[in-house]
């Protein structure tokens, strides 16, 4: 049976009403009583909102997680790693997600949640990359993603550039000459398109090809609908292309369904690349090749960092970029695996 306040009280030798009272950060209790409740609290492993150790630091064990949106794999396989990341240490994680508008980016950095939540991490989607003054909040807070740099608070990324220009170059290691990019933002200054294409081109120029901007389609949000939109606009374009870096693995599988549609043959015709290595990857016809940006390492890093700053650490905000791997499968020509078990 689930321990109770009564078990609690009952150990403490107290009354049910000065178990509650700790629990609930009332400061007017002898030190001596307060103690016995805590002890008592931690040997019967009594769990509430707030630990003895949290009454005591003033925590609430909480920490924010905020998200554009838990539909996109990439997205949700982060929360999962957060969780569990979080989990190990012995935090709670209250999930927000923004829908990438600026108006409810805005609202998590001053929603009434912080007050239940020892910090943040957040991961902006809308906001103006010279807007980090936004950043300066008054509780711990941890950046993640590619929206914004050089702010006041700890920012753990991925290797956006270098990450896109190995995918670019794998597909050009492959023999392909005429490479297609999927995800563009025309006009994007800062962000994960931006960054990508710059691989993209980097790739291009390393190898002496020419960037070809007839190549280049454009997607807004990116989902496996838009991906297949913009592989479709190419094919109907009459463009010549014989590859397909997508900038994620949802634009990848809905370029992967439009080319099955059209009948052309993946590898053997188009040889195709996402971004992100999501689990629904390993399960696509062909399996899809894709970036793996480190998901894992963002997560622990990124918990462990925030905890050190409710922990009270002052050092200067700190910049983390997580180590990525190209993920070779047989949509790209790299060996069919066997799925991993669910």
């Amino acid at each position: 049976m689930p321990v109770t306040m009564h078990d609690v009280a009952a150990r403490a030798g107290v009354s049910i009403k000065t178990v509650s009272n700790v629990v609930n950060g009332y400061p007017h209790i002898r030190p001596e009583t307060r103690a016995r409740v805590e002890e008592a609290i931690e040997h019967l492993g009594y769990t509430v909102n707030l630990s003895a150790r949290s009454l005591r630091q003033g925590r609430t064990g909480m920490i924010g997680l905020a998200l554009p949106e838990l539909s996109l794999p990439y997205f949700a396989e982060l929360a999962d790693a957060v969780m569990r990341a979080a989990e190990a240490r012995g935090l709670v994680v209250l999930i927000e997600q923004t829908g990438a508008t600026r108006e409810r980016e805005l609202q998590v950095l001053t929603s009434p949640h912080r007050r239940l939540t020892d910090g943040l991490l957040f991961s902006p989607l809308a906001l103006e990359p010279e807007e980090t003054d936004l950043l300066a909040v008054e509780y711990p807070m941890v950046l993640l993603g590619e929206r914004m740099f050089g702010g006041p608070v700890d920012h753990v990324t991925m290797a956006n550039v270098d990450a896109s220009r190995a995918a670019t170059a794998h597909l050009v290691a492959q023999g392909r000459r005429r490479v297609a990019v999927l995800g563009a933002h025309p006009g994007e200054r800062m962000g994960s398109a931006h960054l990508r294409l710059e691989g993209y081109r980097q790739a291009l120029a390393d190898a002496g090809l020419p960037f070809d901007p007839a190549l280049v389609g454009a997607a807004g949000l990116w989902h496996r609908s838009t991906g297949a939109e913009a592989m479709s606009r190419l094919l109907d374009s009459g463009v010549e292309l014989d590859g397909v870096f997508a900038m994620n693995d949802a634009l990848a599988l809905g370029a992967l369904h439009v080319l099955h549609d059209r009948g052309v043959k993946v590898p053997g015709d188009v040889a195709v690349i996402g971004f992100d290595d999501v689990d629904d990857a390993q399960y696509a016809e062909p399996q899809l090749s894709s970036v793996a940006p480190g998901r894992d390492q963002i997560a622990r890093t990124a918990v462990d960092m925030l905890i050190e700053r409710i922990g009270g650490s002052q050092v200067p905000p700190r910049r983390v970029v997580a180590d990525f791997s190209v993920v070779e499968r047989a949509s790209s020509g790299g060996p069919r695996r066997a799925a991993a078990a669910s």
